[in-house]
């Protein structure tokens, strides 16, 4: 606000415009809504005017010239909530991670963890607790939970844990029954936390139990620490003491004192805690607690209070009416207490709710008189009026935001103001009371006699109609009428209350009236018609449904749209023109439907031309004589269908007259030809593409197939002569060719040969397919016959893929019966497992039939039934596996049974890969043999393996030669000798090895990861545990367990990682360097540059950090370079290139009006920018807030001289040009305020100025405060209205002008 802030005085009277009170559910909202004025003015209590002389400065009040626009309640509450302070918001999720060795760990059972009991327990937790549960089985036989959840789940789920899966131990602790209810804590909430946070369970003996024993059960560390706490909580109570002292109610308030003073006095110096009943209690007892002797001490002092008090104290009753007892208690007592302090005197009042109006004072007798006469003046302090007020009236009463009310509390001060029912009641000093009753009825009497309302009952389905789209209808009464209209609906009433001058509301109701009449008599209809139908209604350009509203000119007819995908179209009006119009609509449809008939009519492309005819005129006299509308497909279309649309009888015409110009012009024939059904999908084609090529090549002509049911042969060709016979020569070959290719044979083969037929992965089939071209297809499972084998392809092929098959069926028809000695020792060995064995070689020599002898009969004769070469086959496999089974010796593993888990793997997969590479058996023993065994070392065994064993004793378990061997802990495998051996090899190797490695510390998080996610991928890849010591530790140890294979890749893997560690670290090392340069503040802005970019150039080009001061360091001019030391020192030189050397630079002030600074800077400070960048200068212009003209111009001599020469010269343009044209008055209405306009208080000059009262920027000067006024404040600079009708604004005359 420059020049353009010159404001003139108006004589037009200001206005303030009238704005409706909505109401929501019921209930007004006055606060935000603008009230109407009163309809007289109302003179306040106590009004002002600023003396002076007749020719003295008009004062002018702020709020008159800048009217507060309206607000709504939710605006404001947006701009509350918003300018509230935001309270950090934190995450409430926690994570806790609870370890359970293995010799800690409830039971040791071989399924696989996670599953079974363990999940059931973990599932279970989670359901109660609510925490999510995750865990992981170490390659220890160790357990790691991790808990995720609010800390309080986290403590319920951890204890739950370490009671399901930790051994549990308990003790019990003696405790003195007396202390019990400490422990328990209020509703036993102290021993609940207890338990949660050690992790126990904590058995308290009941009321009944004499016992003083506590039980504790849990986990050794929980045991020690819940023992601790409940041993600490009873020593505490063994310090403690109470005593109970009686004391006569009447005594209380001198041992209390006014407002505590005595009751903190003494617990103060005695450490004591005083407890006194409250006074609406009426117990005499006082209990003290606490130490023993600060407990002597305080009740010692007490009864000394109350001795003294006994010897001097009177009594006095005084009559007060009961309405003004309050006066005499005060807010919470707060008068009595005042009482006391004053005199020493305690005043005892009657209850409540007893009819006596006694007041008792009871103190020394000298002081009775003077509390007596407080008291009077106490009860007679307060005046209460009340004022009959209507309900309606009370919001104009309160004023807009609560006006009136603030003019009432500045006015008369200390006025408690109620709105009641009808009435308006006040309290307060009774010279205050008077004048607020004075103000209150002078504008209650100015709204009766101006202002009425009227409360219309309306069916609630009028309201939109009456409010109108967007409220334009009401919108339109409010500003015309200046009225408030609500609409009530509250209690199943649907009323529309009027409010305002009572002409306004009289025409108002009127309006509303005749409106609401109108829609009584108004009818809603809906017409279904099809939405495929609607465009035709409308018509082109609207013009059949315009002519309709045109009849019916009262009737509102609307047709969805498109995109609302309704059939429904909605009529409203007068009840009789609603009716015509839907019967009118019926019969439109009607004759649309009718004239909607449309059929398609094959014609070939070349003919169309003679439909069109020259110019169109054939098919231009067919659409007129026949009513029809005909399509046709457009020039590059290969369609060759038109389209007729119309009346049915008229759409059969228009066909006949198309039909026969084709039929006149070409010799169009129809002819069937006999093709097998079967052929017809074949001749088709994929999608149609074979039969489409044939009718494009054949002219285009027409070929329909017969329907699947008709189960007819006929293939109908229809088309020019010529066209007809190339199509049907075309069909009969292709069915020709089908046909060859169709010749079929069969086979017959038993089932079980057939896998001798296909061959090992089929091969054989896949071979006789490819000699002869022919297709083979064995029966599927869905077949009856299970031994048909068809062949399908031409005649000469299927023959001779028949007769290799039946060569091959000859073969394996030819079956003879073997035999092969097996020693019946071995027999059970091949029919185990359900004779898996067996099964096993049938399936590998052509199913050949197996019989053992039975049991008992000791014959060594096992019978082979098959082909002959499969006999073979099956024999010499028998006879290799007999071998096996001599040559099979028996050896003992020794490995401690805890790590029999281990060693199996995940369901067994780890030796079920040591049995199948080494062809053994490995038998684990069985868990609860746990007999001790003679002295065994690995490999040994009783019968073969004596001396074979002893080779293995080196690669036992490496256990403590003192720890005896059990039964269960020898493993059995059976097999070849050095197959044996190698398996033995394998399950020494997998016995887990636990390994110490040396890992930095800083290391520890990048090998955990982001909760936990490396380090569970490493376990994962390398298959082994690690193990991290706790952060407090700060110890470098990592213990990794697993098979030494698997530790040994972590260890390289962990090497490796450190490694790139330290790289890393040496190169943190290296960028960490540090440069400091000197730069004067002044160049720091060029040093940025525009939004950055200098700065960030650097940082770009160097690869470094620079960081420039705050403003309020010591060390302002210090800029910081961190990164290589070559990039450092490269940025530095950059940087006193671009600042230049501060000696060679020249300084200059030169002084221009401050008025023309915005001028000279430019619009975003383009102007100023060019002469910087042109010149090479820096130019400073003083802040906003700073009132001074100098501008500073740095630089090299020569330009800082071109640049002061440039800048005055500018000046003095504007001057001469601009400012000689202004009158010498204030920039800006703060500063004219201020009165730093030129004689505004120099010699009292009598100059005609503009004064705003009340003002943001008065009220900053008052409170000594200079700054500029708070734009964000609500109450200063309030927002428009956020949401609700648009309100139209009375012309206001104010100090900005008439409004445009």
């Amino acid at each position: 606000m420059q020049a353009a802030a010159v404001m003139e005085e108006t004589n037009n009277a200001t206005t303030i415009e009238q704005q409706p009170i909505a109401l929501i559910n019921g209930q007004e909202q006055v606060a935000n809504e603008q009230q109407p004025s009163s309809p007289t003015s109302v003179a306040t209590p106590t009004s002002t005017t600023s003396g002076g002389t007749g020719n003295a400065t008009p004062a002018f009040s702020y709020d008159d010239l800048f009217p507060a626009l309206p607000a709504n309640t939710s605006a404001q509450s947006q701009s509350g909530a918003s300018g509230s302070t935001l309270a950090r918001v934190t995450s409430s999720q926690k994570t806790h991670i609870v370890h359970v060795p293995c010799k800690e760990r409830k039971s040791t059972e071989s399924e696989k963890f996670g599953e079974g009991e363990s999940k059931r327990i973990c599932q279970q937790i989670t359901k109660e607790t609510g925490a999510q549960i995750e865990i992981v089985s170490g390659k220890n036989q160790s357990l790691t939970f991790l808990i995720k959840g609010k800390q309080s789940e986290l403590l319920d789920a951890r204890r739950k844990i370490l009671m399901g899966f930790s051994t549990q131990a308990s003790r019990q602790v003696t405790v003195p029954r007396e202390h019990f209810r400490v422990i328990l804590g209020k509703g036993g909430q102290r021993l609940r936390e207890l338990e949660r946070v050690t992790a126990t369970r904590i058995n308290i003996p009941s009321q009944g139990d004499e016992s003083e024993f506590i039980t504790i059960a849990g986990t050794k560390e929980g045991i020690a620490q819940a023992e601790q706490e409940i041993r600490q909580l009873s020593a505490e109570q063994y310090k403690k003491s109470s005593d109970r002292i009686t004391v006569p109610k009447v005594y209380h308030p001198f041992i209390v004192g006014p407002y505590s003073e005595n009751l903190n006095k003494l617990q103060e110096e005695t450490g004591a805690r005083i407890n006194v009943p409250p006074q609406q209690v009426q117990k005499d007892e006082i209990i003290i607690s606490g130490e023993k002797d600060a407990v002597a001490a305080a009740k010692a002092k007490v009864e000394a209070i109350f001795k003294d008090m006994e010897k001097k104290c009177s009594t006095v009753s005084v009559e007060v009416a009961k309405p003004k007892h309050r006066y005499v208690i005060g807010p919470k007592g707060s008068t009595i207490a005042e009482i006391l302090q004053l005199t020493g005197v305690s005043v005892e009042m009657p209850p409540n709710d007893s009819p006596s109006e006694t007041i008792t004072l009871r103190g020394p007798q000298v002081a009775l008189g003077n509390a007596l006469t407080v008291v009077y003046q106490k009860s007679n302090s307060v005046k209460s009026v009340e004022i009959n007020a209507p309900h309606w009236i009370h919001k104009y009463v309160i004023g807009r935001k609560g006006a009136n009310m603030k003019q009432l509390e500045e006015d008369c001060p200390n006025v408690n103001v109620n709105c009641l029912e009808d009435k308006i009641k006040l309290e307060g000093d009774p010279e205050n009371v008077d004048r607020a009753v004075a103000y209150l009825s002078e504008i209650i009497n100015n709204y009766e006699e101006n202002f009425t309302f009227e409360v219309m009952t309306v069916n609630p389905s009028f309201y939109k109609h009456i409010i109108g789209k967007a409220g334009a209808n009401v919108n339109r009464l409010k500003d015309e009428l200046k009225v408030n209209i609500n609409i009530e609906e509250r209690e199943g009433q649907n009323n529309i209350r009027i409010e305002g001058p009572k002409e306004g509301v009289r025409q108002a109701q009127l309006e509303l009236q005749e409106k609401i009449d109108k829609l009584e008599n108004e009818k809603s209809k809906d017409v279904i018609i099809d939405r495929r139908l609607h465009r035709s209604i409308i018509g082109a350009k609207g013009e059949k449904i315009r002519e309709v509203k045109d009849r019916y000119r009262q009737v509102t007819i609307t047709i969805p749209t498109p995109q609302e995908n309704t059939d429904i179209v909605k009529l409203r009006g007068p009840k009789e023109d609603v009716d015509k119009c839907h019967k009118d609509l019926l019969k439109l449809v009607k004759e649309i439907q009718e004239s909607s008939h449309i059929i398609e009519v094959p014609i070939f492309k070349q003919f169309h031309k003679f439909v069109i005819g020259k110019g169109g005129a054939n098919i231009k006299k067919i659409r007129d004589e026949t009513q029809t509308k005909i399509d046709l497909p457009a020039e590059g279309d290969t369609n060759e269908v038109i389209v007729i649309t119309g009346k049915k009888e008229n759409v059969l015409e228009a066909k006949e007259r198309i039909q026969k110009i084709q039929n006149e012009l070409s010799d169009i024939v129809t002819e069937e030809v006999q093709i097998p059904p079967k052929y017809y999908n074949s001749i088709i084609g994929t999608g149609g593409k074979l039969i489409s090529s044939i009718m494009e090549e054949c002219g285009g002509v027409s070929i329909k197939f017969p329907n699947s049911d008709s189960k007819s042969d006929k293939v109908t060709i229809r088309g020019p002569k010529d066209d007809v016979e190339k199509a049907k020569g075309q069909l009969l070959e292709l069915a020709n060719e089908r046909q060859l290719a169709s010749f079929t044979a069969e086979v017959r083969a038993k089932q079980q040969h057939h896998k001798f037929l296909i061959g090992k992965n089929g091969a054989s089939i896949r071979k006789i397919r490819d000699a002869t071209g022919a297709r083979i297809i064995f029966p599927s499972n869905e077949d009856t016959d299970k031994e048909v084998i068809t062949i399908i392809g031409k005649e000469d092929s299927v023959n001779k893929a028949r007769e290799q098959l039946e060569a091959i069926i000859k073969e394996c028809d030819e079956v003879t019966e073997g035999e092969v000695s097996v020693d019946p020792k071995h027999h059970k060995h091949f029919v185990a497992k359900r004779g898996f064995i067996l099964h096993r070689i049938s399936e590998e020599c052509g199913g050949v039939m197996i019989s053992f002898p039975r049991v008992g009969t000791n014959s060594d004769i096992v019978t082979i039934k098959g082909a002959k070469d499969c006999i073979e086959a099956a024999r010499q496999r028998i006879e290799e596996i007999v071998a096996d089974l001599e040559a099979q010796t028996t050896i003992e593993v020794v490995i401690p049974q805890r790590l029999h888990r281990t060693i199996m793997g995940a369901r067994g997969f780890k030796v079920q890969q040591v049995t199948f590479e080494f062809d053994v058996q490995i038998k684990f023993p069985d868990r609860g043999a746990t007999e001790p065994v003679e002295v065994l070392t690995n490999g040994g065994s009783g019968e073969n393996g004596g001396e074979e064993g002893q080779e293995g004793e080196q690669q036992a378990e490496k256990e403590p030669e003192q720890e005896p061997i059990r039964q269960c802990d020898v493993i059995r495998i059976t097999g070849r000798i050095e197959k044996c051996e190698a398996a033995k090899q394998a399950l020494l190797d997998l016995i887990p090895i636990e390994e110490e490695l040396t890992v930095p510390f800083d290391l520890h998080r990048t090998i955990i990861g982001p909760r936990g996610a490396n380090v569970r991928q490493f376990m994962s890849k390398h298959d082994v545990h690690v193990e991290l010591p706790p952060s407090e530790l700060k110890s470098d140890v990592i213990k990794v367990c697993g098979t030494p294979a698997r530790v040994a890749e972590a260890r390289e893997a962990l090497e490796k990682m450190i490694v790139d560690y330290e790289a890393d670290k040496a190169d943190r090392e290296l960028r960490s360097y540090v440069l400091q340069v000197d730069v004067d503040t002044e160049f720091h802005s060029k040093l940025i540059g525009r939004h950055g970019a200098v700065i960030n150039k650097l940082r770009a080009d160097h690869d470094v950090n620079i960081s420039l001061p705050k403003r309020d360091e010591p060390n302002d001019c210090i800029i910081s370079i961190t990164g290589y030391q070559a990039n450092c020192e490269a940025a530095r030189d950059a940087i006193l290139e671009i600042v230049g050397d501060p000696d060679s630079l020249h300084r200059e002030v030169i002084e221009i009006d401050k008025r023309i600074h915005p001028h000279i800077i430019g619009q975003r400070r383009r102007n100023i920018r060019k002469i910087m960048e042109d010149y090479e200068v820096n130019i400073k212009f003083p802040s906003a807030d700073q009132q001074i003209n100098s501008v500073t111009i740095i630089g090299h001599p020569e330009d800082v001289e071109n640049v002061s020469e440039l800048l005055l010269g500018m000046a003095e343009d504007f001057e001469r040009d601009f400012l000689e044209s202004v009158p010498l008055t204030p920039p800006t209405i703060g500063a004219f305020l201020t009165g730093s306009g030129s004689g505004a208080g120099e010699g009292g000059a009598s100059e005609n100025v503009f004064v705003i009262k009340d003002a943001p920027w008065e009220k900053q000067k008052q409170g000594k405060n200079l700054t500029a006024p708070n734009t964000q404040s609500q109450e200063d600079f309030p927002h428009f209205a956020a949401g609700g009708a648009p309100v139209a604004a009375a012309a206001i005359t104010s100090v900005w002008g008439p409004k445009n």
